[in-house]
């Protein structure tokens, strides 16, 4: 699943307080998901959340953005691919499957 610019919208739901609330490693400790640096550099491409066969799971993030940007586009992948109550991601994003 990966988080990239598209034109969708969808209303929004309430958001999952440990979500917004938690420190990031905290949150990625919690559902046990290990955070890779990305070695793709497309300005599109915000992060991408995998779930492995043997179950473990990974949210590879680009480096070199901004703090609140890498924060942002973690906790909406970890929520879609998490399945957590959260608002849904705003256009221009989208979160895509594959």
């Amino acid at each position: 699943m990966t988080l990239a610019p598209e034109v969708t919208a969808a209303p929004a739901a309430s958001a999952t307080p440990d979500l917004l609330d938690v420190p990031l490693p905290r949150l990625l400790a919690a559902h046990r998901v290990e955070l890779v640096d990305s070695s793709i550099t497309d300005a599109t491409f915000f992060g991408a959340y995998v779930e492995r066969r043997d179950g473990s799971r990974v949210l590879s993030m680009p480096v070199g953005r901004s703090a609140f940007e890498h924060d942002t586009a973690a906790r909406m992948l970890l929520a879609e691919g998490l399945g957590l109550d959260a608002p849904s991601v705003l256009a221009p994003l989208a979160v895509s499957r594959a």
